[in-house]
């Protein structure tokens, strides 16, 4: 199989299990009236990429990453409407990557077909060397189970600092992002080719010099792996912050993108839960958050 992607891709993700019931204040196993209310918050943001289509996002690129406990019927939905699906593989809030359904995972891949199956991965080069082996000797049978059916692997890589790496900049979160991070995120990205995983498209955190992310592209399309793309990550940033990092990839050949999620669909959740927006104005914020991003990520690329 080929690996890669073509084509640009700007993708709504809202496949937050675990944070998501805590941002709605569900406490342990919700009950079926709180189920009722997750899966319809689900339906809202959906709403909202749907009003962000008519209004002249381009389908081709639109996506949406959500989970399937929550988020069946809008799943299907997005699918069956001609739009990008990306489903998540892992099981939430896990500190060591697991499949969501154990042996079952490519059942329920099959069962939705969805155009990407995503993986969220906390991976950094000072973690335990078994931490790592195994995390890697399943994320390669999940790369293995994919191409042998020829479906596309988007791989979310988060590198949380250790408390030694923090220290290396006095506790400075912002620098440890600036400074850090980068080169963990490139050593983390190496090992984990060296592993046998082989995603299509990188979801990575946002970075704050293009230098990083030309380095990024390049060590991402390395030994023909020349169609792998990446996208930037939202990672809950405030708009000016996330304005940057998809400044700094959009014109970097190899970036394609970003899949952005809580920095867009949050104040109109909370706006509905707080009373000061009607549903049908927090889908119309939704959407035109959701066009704002767009909007800046099709800028920064088309200025060079």
């Amino acid at each position: 199989m080929q690996l890669g992607y073509e084509g640009s891709l700007f993708i709504l993700a809202f496949d937050h299990r675990g944070s998501f019931k805590k941002l709605l204040g569900v406490k342990g196993e919700a009950s079926p009236d709180q189920t009722e209310q997750l899966v319809d918050a689900k339906r809202l943001v959906w709403e909202g990429v749907q009003i962000a289509v008519r209004e002249g996002l381009p389908s081709a690129a639109a996506g949406v990453l959500v989970d399937e406990e929550m988020g069946a019927g809008v799943a299907e939905e997005a699918k069956a409407a001609g739009l990008l699906l990306a489903m998540p593989v892992e099981k939430s809030g896990q500190d060591i990557f697991d499949f969501e359904y154990g042996e079952e995972f490519g059942t329920h891949i099959e069962r939705f077909d969805p155009s990407f199956s995503k993986v969220l991965v906390r991976w950094n080069p000072d973690d335990p060397e078994q931490v790592r082996e195994l995390q890697g000797e399943r994320l390669a049978r999940l790369t293995e189970w994919l191409h042998a059916r020829q479906r596309k692997f988007l791989f979310e890589l988060l590198v949380p600092a250790t408390p030694a790496q923090v220290a290396l900049v006095s506790g400075d979160a912002e620098a440890y992002d600036t400074e850090v991070r980068p080169y963990l995120t490139l050593a983390a990205i190496a090992e984990i080719q060296a592993a046998g995983v082989e995603p299509d498209i990188w979801k990575i955190e946002g970075l704050d010099r293009r230098r990083d992310c030309q380095l990024l592209a390049e060590l991402i399309r390395r030994d023909g792996r020349e169609g792998v793309k990446a996208v930037v990550l939202g990672r809950g940033s405030g708009d000016a912050r996330l304005d940057h990092w998809l400044e700094m990839g959009a014109p970097v050949d190899g970036y394609i993108g970003f899949a952005i999620g809580r920095s867009i669909w949050s104040p109109g959740l909370a706006g509905v839960a707080n009373s000061s927006m009607s549903r049908e104005q927090a889908a119309a914020d939704i959407a035109k958050r959701y066009r704002r991003f767009v909007d800046v990520y099709t800028r920064a690329a088309e200025s060079t």
